[in-house]
Formats: structure tokens, sequence, C-alpha cells
């Protein structure tokens, strides 16, 4: 159904766009560089870089799973209009090739996560939470920032500044992460979560990786009823502290998971960020205070 409305739609918006081809370069008048982010991760690392010389459409809002997305019409019409595409890439985004294909969107697509080393489990499935190691999140703004210059390369030296900046702030971040798990004792730093989306940070920072309530790096898996006592019994054999549930997702069976293995559970307004930003005003409206909103959380729970 979701992709009859598309196709449907398409039609409307080339005629709306005058079925172009979208153009390179900014605007003859110096108006921001119009560009399309995916995710709010993405999105927050344009703005970052861009500044006031991009005019930045996010598609995924805050608090969306980004795993189980179905475009609308107004992404779109937001496509077929931008100069730019940036996406977060490591096959996190299965919607959009066929999106930017119904949107008749014929410029530039910057893969954010090109240049990340890509965890793989099972095999071959992609981890694509490749922001949640400062050091990929580096690779990731320059490439945004090579893209953007590409685009406007009248700017580019203000988006270079940017870069230097923010990259800057990226290795604060690390530090600042590096010292607070550095409080802890190795047999402290034990993880579980909603679903397996910190791999990048486990691995970043030394943690002991339990389980997840969701056994998947996506969200449409379910835990069986053995998978669900094995968890339990895990969580209460390794001496795990706390769930941690995360903001974009229920947490009522992490709660119950929880309660089963006799440990608390961590949500509400300390919920993770783990495939999502926050909204504006929350600790995570942005990825710097989503990230330090993390370590805080986690540690402080682990620390009991």
């Amino acid at each position: 159904m979701n992709r009859l409305l598309l196709g449907a739609t398409a039609a409307v918006v080339l005629l709306a766009t005058g079925c172009s081809a979208s153009p390179a370069g900014a605007d003859a008048d110096g108006a921001p560089l119009p560009v399309v982010a995916t995710t709010p991760q993405v999105a927050d690392f344009v703005r970052t870089i861009g500044g006031s010389d991009v005019q930045v459409t996010q598609i995924i809002k805050p608090g969306v799973d980004p795993h189980e997305y179905e475009p609308t019409p107004a992404d779109l019409q937001a496509i077929a209009g931008a100069k730019l595409v940036v996406k977060n890439g490591a096959g996190l985004e299965k919607w959009l090739d066929p999106t930017i294909s119904s949107a008749g969107y014929r410029g530039p697509v910057v893969d954010a996560g090109q240049g990340v080393p890509v965890r793989v489990e099972d095999g071959n499935e992609q981890d694509p939470h490749i922001w949640h190691n400062p050091l990929n999140a580096k690779i990731m703004v320059a490439g945004i920032a090579k893209g953007l210059s590409a685009a406007d390369p009248g700017r580019s030296e203000t988006f270079t500044r940017h870069l230097a900046a923010y990259t800057a702030e990226l290795d604060k971040l690390d530090a600042g992460n590096l010292a607070a798990w550095e409080k802890l004792a190795p047999g402290q730093r034990k993880l579980v979560t909603n679903h397996d989306a910190f791999g990048y940070y486990v691995d970043r920072y030394h943690l002991d990786f339990v389980g997840s309530v969701i056994p998947s790096m996506d969200t449409s898996a379910e835990l069986s009823a053995e998978q669900l006592t094995d968890l339990v019994a895990r969580i209460r054999a390794t001496g795990v502290k706390a769930v941690f549930t995360e903001s974009s997702l229920p947490p009522k069976t992490a709660a119950a998971i929880a309660s089963r293995a006799g440990v608390q559970v961590i949500g509400g307004e300390d919920a993770l960020y783990g495939d999502s930003l926050g909204p504006a005003g929350s600790p995570g409206a942005t990825y710097l205070g989503a990230e330090e909103h993390n370590t805080r959380t986690i540690v402080t729970a682990l620390a009991g």
C-alpha cells in the first residue's frame, strides 16, 4: 500500500518540481543549500557542519524507529527539491533508494558511513549503528563536509572551518567517555539494552555486552520464551545491575525482564538514545548531548 501511495505521489511531485534533476550548487541569490538528511543523527551533523548555509529537511523525526520507517509523500517532495541527500549508510535506510527513484531525484547522495569500519554479525548482517563510536562520527562528518563542499564550492571554506571545530568536540566527547569508564572496574562494565544497537560503543569502551531484549540489530525480532528465560539467567549469573531501555522503543518487555532478574530498569527520562535522538529541549536533542547522556546514565547505574 505504501509503495502504491509513493508511486502515485511521485507523479505529482515531479509535476510540482518541473521534473528537474536536482542541480548542484547554491541558489544564485545566496540562499541556503537545500539538503535532505535521513536520520536525526545525520541531520544534526549536517546542521553543525553547514550552519546557516544549509537548509536541512530531516526525514526521520526524533523517537521514530529508523528500522521500520516508511516514507511519506512529504519525503518525496523534499527529496525532489533537494540539491543534496545525506544518509547514514551501513544498510540502515533500506527504503531510501526506491524513494529517491520515485521522487525523480538525480543529484548527489552522500553516504556518511563510507569509510567507517562496519561491524558484521551472523556472517553477513551489517551493524548500521555506526555513530555510537565518536571516532566513526569523525569519519561521517568529514564525508558530509566533503559532500557539502562539492555541492556548494563557494562555501567550502566555511564548511571546512565548522568541520575542524566539530572534530575537536568529538575528540572531547571520546575523551570524556574514556575517563568515565575508567572509574569502573572491568567487572562492572556489563550492558543489557532493548536491542543490539550499541555494538560500536561496546567495542570502543571495552564493555561486556550480556544481551538485548530484542535479539537483533534491527527491531523486528522478538525473544522466544526460551530466549527470554536464557537472558534472565545470564543477567543473574553475570551480576548485571540494570536493564537499559531506549527512547524509541517500548519499555514494557525490558521492564518485565528486569523484574524477573531482580535488577533495576533504567527508562523514562533516563532511557538511552539508541536509534534516535531526543526532541528539542531534551538532553539528547543533539548527537553530542545524546552520547553524553548515554555514558552518564550507564556509568551511574552500573556504579550502583
